[in-house]
């Protein structure tokens, strides 16, 4: 069936579905009646005059709202928003911090039984992580059987038809919604403490009806730290924001580490996600809505092509289900710009929310129009000619198939506008899981216990990680990532040889007959893209053992499925080190990443790196192992047992050539406009506690960076003129301080004005360290940058052709100079590395030796993921190592540290620094080809343009 066909057959069972709604037929009598009732509003009782007056008011135009959300209880012994917070949700200029926000709902739960607040955790910066329960007295008081019943589904292993079918008519399904996951998106966290209170309060036959069929979940604000530092920084400088072709930019941080990626983590680092992933795997919601603030009016996510192919097909039958249905009320009340395809994907399984699918249940998410803020203003929908904003091949005022009511060219704007699209469909989503309770969760049980089919019917059928690799350290990172999300691993007993081959006892094996087995299989094959004429919202790629560089195995020998194992709740590989006594002991290079942990852990120790292989009776110690002298024994067990590693006691004299272990002075350099791949770079530097300081624009230009810092480390942020010049100088001032009104701002560095950038003044100062001695790396992006500014005058750059499309595959590199101290603890010559990149890097015949590791390129040359235009990089440098005065400049085309993802990257740059005063070793052997596709000494012919 094609694509078109399918979606055809898709919209027809939607439009089913939803006259079925209408008309109330599939339910019993009672919620036929009152899921079609008009109006909404109960008979009696009586509503709140000055909520109806500032709904009015605040909404712009009168299409902008719906019957459902013109009105609101004006209940006198549950508290309103207006009672709790002093105003009305969608009030101009009014955004609530966290505690607020937490606090409306304790005084909620403190006057109605039918609230419950579960703590869930803190986040980074200490702030309770929450779920707030809403539904009926009744429904409240049995929430541990519902927990329990859900789980039961959730694993139906064992259990019958029969059992299973009385389980869901005696459970309400949990439908739950998360709110202000982008702190930027401001409404959600608003608009959910409005809808707690309709669904406690109100008596109109819908809403009795979701109060009694259905349990709302809601997570009130999914970045609790973002949403304060963002709604301080509104308060600061965009509150009075009237022009959205000239917009103040947003808060430089939201969360500690993490920025915009909080919806592209996919191994759970965030404390706020990682919380909502236990909470998940605890109390499995069918339904997990995630309320997002994007483009006009509001975008209904339908699951649209790529598709991941291992959800269940259900699933896809599930999304335009409920979407079709929204569509068809809002049209209904007359509410413009709302549509459900040509906007988001479902190929990457990393959105947060996407926890509810990749365990057989439902993603759902919005994408309202939103201002940044409370502020109401003048938009212009329509795309505006200019540089960078010439969009009108995106232009999404244009009507099409499943846009057949458009949003309007311009239009005034405000948070009532966005509370009233997302609460009205959000509600209508909520109308079809009352009327429809026992199908949600018939569809959560049949796609858990499809998993469980397919796993024994669908080669691959299990995956084992050899337990015989030299380095199990990144192994239990994979290990202990497919744990946290639940899936089931197992240590093989005894051997095992199948006809895939044979295997040791230990080896981690992952069966996949299991309830999460089809979630096994997306995080573990290779990822095969559908249609290389489909863009992709996220990356087309993330295979674990690639990313780690861990070996793993598909076995398609159903054999697999009945090997013994002992069941693993967390893996940690312990260590060894002989007996005491010896003067030197050698710490085995064999790529672990904990070697920077053991490096840091003996930061005063004088440990020293052997720069070649050496034998120790009949083991070998690679090139790149620790040297430790015998005094520091104790300390060295200590580390060198939990963190995984072995050490050899060295008889003798140590005759191998070595140079010392170096902790240089680390410094990690960041834009105020750009600060989410550094702080990935931070969190995998306190991850392994890696002492640096991260310095600004301000601290750049100040110059003398030399007596300070050995290495500076920039990380991909962007074109090179955004690195340099970052924020315009347009605008007002714009601080980013901490004080007593404004307590969330100032972490993580702070300027009086973050506008303006390092400039020239900061590139000149860059110079002088690489000349007096530093090193300089750039990472992904940030390597075009000394290219553009004549720091590394030997690299040219050029923009990949318009054809070329590379969204995040893992793709080969090809290590040149593996005798080099970049590559220690890297066996293999060719090796997987995510694409960073749009900008190909070039090298004249005169300077090829700089370039220490290539990208083959090729269709061979993309191991998983879609790469167009793969020839376009053959034998494009990958990383160039060029000197500069006393000092070097080490570039990156790669990102080595790229999210919490591609751990096997990771030692390239740790390698960097502990051999940072080494890297004149080991030159390459075997040299980029003496015929590339540019002429001698001549840059690529466009290379001219720069990369910006």
């Amino acid at each position: 069936m094609s694509m078109h066909t399918r979606r055809a057959a898709l919209l027809a069972a939607g439009a089913a579905l939803t006259l079925t709604l209408a008309l109330g037929l599939g339910a019993g009598p009672v919620e036929a009646s009152e899921a079609t009732a008009s109006p909404p509003t109960a008979a009696g009782q009586a509503m709140d005059p000055v909520f109806a007056a500032h709904q009015k008011a605040w909404t712009t135009k009168p299409e902008f709202s719906s019957p459902l959300v013109d009105h609101l209880p004006a209940a006198t012994a549950v508290p309103s928003p207006r009672d709790v917070l002093g105003h009305d949700i969608g009030a101009p200029k009014v955004l609530d911090h966290y505690a607020d926000i937490l606090g409306y709902y304790r005084a909620l739960a403190a006057k109605s039984g039918r609230v419950k607040i579960v703590e869930t955790g803190a986040t980074e910066e200490g702030r309770p992580t929450v779920v707030v329960f809403i539904s009926s007295e009744d429904n409240i008081a049995h929430l541990d059987q519902t927990r329990a019943n859900l789980a039961r589904l959730a694993d139906p292993r064992g259990l019958s038809e029969a059992e299973a079918h009385k389980i869901i008519g005696e459970t309400r399904p949990i439908y739950m919604a998360l709110g202000g996951l982008h702190s930027a998106e401001t409404g959600p966290p608003e608009m959910l403490m409005e809808l707690a209170y309709r669904i406690v309060t109100e008596d109109s036959p819908m809403i009795r009806q979701i109060r009694d069929k259905v349990i709302l979940a809601i997570n009130p604000a999914s970045d609790p730290d973002g949403r304060d530092r963002y709604t301080d920084w509104y308060n600061a400088n965009k509150i009075d924001d009237t022009n959205d072709l000239d917009p103040v930019p947003g808060a430089p941080y939201w969360g500690k580490y993490i920025f915009h990626d909080n919806n592209r983590d996919i191994n759970y680092t965030g404390y706020s996600a990682r919380n909502l992933l236990k909470f998940y795997l605890q109390w499995h919601p069918p339904i997990i809505h995630d309320l997002h603030e994007s483009v006009p009016f509001l975008y209904i996510y339908s699951g649209q092509p790529p598709q991941n192919p291992n959800l269940d097909p259900i699933t896809y039958a599930e999304l335009p289900w409920f979407s079709n249905f929204e569509m068809a009320k809002l049209g209904q009340y007359g509410m413009p710009g709302v549509w459900d395809f040509g906007y988001v994907d479902a190929w990457s399984p990393g959105y947060v929310a996407f926890m509810s699918s990749n365990h057989n249940g439902l993603i759902r998410f919005y994408e309202t129009f939103g201002n940044g803020g409370a502020t109401t203003e003048l938009r212009h929908v329509a795309p505006v000619d200019g540089p960078g904003e010439d969009l009108h091949g995106r232009d999404q005022t244009k009507r099409e198939w499943y846009r057949p009511n458009p949003p309007y060219k311009t239009v005034e704007w405000s948070m009532r506008d966005n509370t009233n699209f997302m609460e009205t469909g959000l509600l209508t989503a909520l109308q079809t899981t009352s009327t429809f309770p026992d199908q949600v969760l018939e569809n959560f049980y049949r796609k858990s216990a499809d998993a469980l089919v397919a796993g024994r019917t669908q080669a691959p059928y299990a995956y084992v990680i050899p337990g015989d690799q030299p380095d199990m350290t990144r192994a239990a990172l994979v290990v202990n990532l497919l744990r946290q999300q639940g899936i089931e691993v197992g240590r093989l007993t005894a051997p095992a040889t199948l006809k895939d081959g044979a295997f040791p006892a230990g080896s981690l094996l992952i069966k996949l007959d299991q309830p999460y087995g089809r979630l096994a299989r997306t995080l573990l094959q290779k990822q095969d893209y559908p249609d290389a004429k489909i863009h992709t919202y996220d990356d087309s790629a993330w295979t674990m053992g690639l990313m780690a560089h861990v070996k793993i195995t598909g076995l398609d020998d159903i054999k697999a499925l009945d090997l013994a194992v002992t069941p693993v709740d967390r893996f940690d590989p312990q260590g060894a080190i002989d007996a005491p006594g010896a003067a030197t002991y050698a710490v085995l290079d064999e790529g672990s990443i904990n070697l920077a942990k053991l490096r840091y852990a003996l930061k005063d120790v004088k440990v020293a790196i052997a720069e070649q292989a050496f034998k120790i009776g009949a083991r070998t110690a690679p090139a790149g192992s620790f040297l430790v002298p015998g005094a520091a024994y104790d300390r060295l067990k200590a580390a060198v047992v939990p963190l995984g590693l072995t050490a050899l006691a060295v008889p003798g004299a140590v005759t191998v050539p070595s140079h010392p272990a170096e902790a240089p002075r680390v410094a990690v350099y960041s834009t105020w406009g750009a600060t989410q791949n550094v702080g990935w770079v931070r969190y995998a530097f306190d991850q392994f506690g890696t002492p640096y300081d991260l310095i600004l624009k301000d601290d750049v230009k100040k110059g003398g960076l030399k007596a300070k810092y050995d290495v500076i480390i920039v990380p991909s942020q962007g074109s090179p003129k955004n690195l340099v010049f970052d924020i315009p100088m347009r605008w007002k001032p714009l601080p980013y301080e901490k004080s007593a009104k404004f307590k969330s701002l100032g972490d993580y560095g702070a300027s009086p004005d973050i506008r303006g950038g390092m400039g020239l003044t900061g590139v000149e100062a860059l110079k002088a360290f690489v000349e007096a001695g530093g090193v300089l790396i750039t990472l992904g992006d940030a390597s075009a940058m000394p290219a553009a500014f004549d720091l590394a005058p030997d690299v040219e750059t050029s923009a990949a052709p318009a054809a070329f499309y590379a969204p995040g595959p893992i793709v080969e590199a090809k290590i040149l100079a593996p005798n080099n101290p970049i590559f220690y603890g890297y066996a293999d010559a060719d090796i997987p590395v995510r694409w960073a990149t749009s900008t190909l890097f070039a090298l004249p015949a005169r300077a090829r030796n700089e370039a220490l590791m290539e990208f083959p390129g090729g269709a061979k040359g993309v191991l998983s993921g879609l790469m167009s235009g793969a020839d376009d990089i053959k034998r494009r440098p990958a990383l160039i190592d060029e000197k500069v005065g006393a000092g070097r400049i080490v570039m990156f085309a790669t990102n080595p540290v790229y999210r919490w993802q591609n751990f096997g990257e990771f030692r390239m740059l740790y390698n960097a620094l502990f051999n940072y005063r080494a890297l004149d070793l080991g030159a390459p052997t075997n040299k980029p080809d003496a015929k590339p596709d540019i002429g001698e000494d001549s840059a690529p012919p466009d290379a001219a343009k720069g990369a910006n």
